[in-house]
């Protein structure tokens, strides 16, 4: 079994399904409601098929072996060095799944998402299973050029998706999008045209394989590396988002529908903070270690920055975004406090906070399709006429505060003691990001669920069964994960491992020695006595 080609099989998949969607009889605009919802059946029928490769694809891992599994490696451009190479650790597995998971739900809730398109209906599903595929293919890829490739084209589905399907300010938020994407993949183009000019001088001519290229650039130039490393961080900073190159986020998410929010926060920037653990600690650890105290700084003033602005937001779908850029701010500080309990929290953080955005995206998009405004002032006393939508955007809200008992307030948890671990003052500003989430949560609840109806809130109609049935899975893994987050932590925990020998990081031992041991059972025996 593990000799076929799993890790192709999830990326070709959805690919070959969304040539299927558009190869369908086209149907387009108003009539779409009345035409047959062949493209979307076909289109979530790819999804789940994907999933349930990626299932058993997930059951041929072994959690008690580090490195990459399910390898796949291929010559590719030999001059080059590049390779076809496909493989996963803990961490690539981690946001496969999630890709898995939230492309059905996306599907499943936008429906009706693509009706109003410029386009037809048909491509508007048949670019998300082409995200979806490129998703895949990005997180398993384990040659930096062909990560390169990938990472650039997840942009093409993305930019149609918010262009053609968006708000009426859709071109100047894909645009704005696309500026930045393409600015970070220049930068990011430089270093990688720096490590062909690293490898070609090795003893093994060019590779952009990541197991040839880690002893190569250990052995490089300070310099160089450091160089290098700066040029991955700017276009991994700029798709996370992190402050400042963040502004784009806000616009994307505001004009694109829910369903495209859900792809762009939830999956695709996770490929930002990806990269940061699998190329800029994987391949340039001393120069991960020379930057620490910056990007320490910068994932601080992000968990700040965004929580401040999110409470100020009038648009709930902006104030999202905003909420997100304080997330992704806890995940990078994860990461570079170099322990494990950040690593496995900032992990664990991508995959939740997947799933609590997931949620208040597709929320906020049937109530913005029922009211026909996505303006907060234009709400109150929801839950008085739609409780079930009201108490979905509840869980997903406190969800996103991280509440004990919810999934992220695991990796929330684990990620502020890495921090303390690592120096107090940083845990310390970061907790004010907590205060300020339940600050910009629990107003937004306030101010549009509850007190008494407005006017124009009266006929807005409570979720049906598909909508109910797309929330469910997230639910249930926000619950299920917060009370046993188990079996993703024994997923992550060796691939942290890894990365931390990898960097040169220990955690550090515990502050008690074997004299204080003694005398403390010396102290508890005389009070005994």
């Amino acid at each position: 079994m593990n000799d076929f080609p799993w890790l192709t099989t999830l990326v070709v998949l959805p690919l070959l399904g969304a040539v299927a969607v558009m190869a369908l009889p086209r149907t387009k605009g108003e009539r779409a409601a009345t035409q047959s919802d062949l493209p979307q059946q076909v289109a979530l029928g790819v999804s789940l098929l994907t999933f349930g490769v990626a299932v058993v694809t997930a059951f041929q891992f072994d959690t008690d072996a580090s490195g990459f599994q399910l390898e796949e490696t291929h010559n590719w451009i030999e001059a080059f060095g590049a390779h076809y190479a496909l493989g996963v650790d803990g961490l690539g597995l981690v946001l496969v799944l999630l890709t898995v998971i939230l492309t059905p739900v996306v599907i499943l809730a936008s429906w009706r998402d693509g009706d109003r398109g410029r386009w037809s209906v048909n491509s508007f599903f048949a670019w998300m299973l082409a995200l979806e595929g490129l998703a895949i293919g990005t997180f398993a890829a384990t040659d930096v050029f062909l990560f390169y490739v990938l990472f650039e084209a997840t942009l093409i589905p993305i930019y149609f998706l918010i262009g053609g399907f968006g708000g009426a300010r859709r071109s100047y938020a894909a645009i704005k999008f696309l500026i930045f994407s393409l600015l970070g993949g220049l930068v990011m183009l430089a270093s990688v045209v720096g490590l062909y000019a690293e490898s070609a001088g090795s003893d093994g001519g060019p590779t952009y394989l990541l197991e040839e290229l880690a002893p190569i650039m250990a052995a490089a130039d300070t310099d160089v590396a450091r160089w290098l490393f700066v040029g991955f961080f700017i276009a991994f900073a700029m798709k996370a988002p992190m402050f400042p190159v963040h502004t784009w986020l806000p616009d994307a998410a505001d004009e694109a529908t829910p369903g495209t929010s859900v792809l762009l926060v939830s999956v695709l920037d996770k490929i930002g903070t990806f990269g940061m653990i699998r190329f800029c600690l994987g391949l340039f650890p001393e120069a991960s270690e020379w930057a620490t105290p910056v990007v320490l700084v910068l994932a601080v003033i992000s968990i700040l920055y965004g929580g401040l602005v999110a409470i100020g937001q009038r648009s709930i779908p902006r104030l999202i975004a905003y909420t997100s850029v304080s997330h992704f701010g806890f995940i990078v500080l994860g990461i570079f406090v170099m322990n494990s309990q950040g690593h496995v929290g900032a992990t664990l953080y991508m995959f939740n906070h997947g799933l609590s955005t997931g949620v208040l995206f597709l929320v906020t998009g049937f109530l913005i399709a029922r009211r026909g405004s996505r303006m907060i002032p234009d709400f109150g006393g929801v839950q008085t006429v739609a409780p079930v939508l009201a108490g979905i955007f509840l869980v997903g809200g406190l969800s996103s505060l991280s509440l004990p008992g919810l999934s992220p307030f695991v990796s929330e948890f684990l990620v502020m003691t890495g921090a303390f671990v690592h120096n107090w003052w940083y845990a310390v500003f970061a907790v004010f990001g907590i205060v300020l989430a339940a600050l910009y949560i629990l107003l937004m609840y306030q101010r549009t669920m509850t007190g008494p109806v407005r006017p124009g809130v009266e006929g807005v109609r409570d979720l049906g069964v598909r909508e109910v049935a797309a929330m469910a899975p997230l639910l249930v893994l926000i619950i299920g994960l917060g009370f046993f987050p188990k079996p993703l932590l024994d997923v992550i925990e060796p691939s942290v491992e890894t990365t931390l020998t990898t960097v040169g990081a220990e955690d550090p031992a515990p502050d008690v020695t074997e004299a204080d041991v003694h005398a403390g059972g010396s102290d508890e025996e005389a009070h005994a006595e």
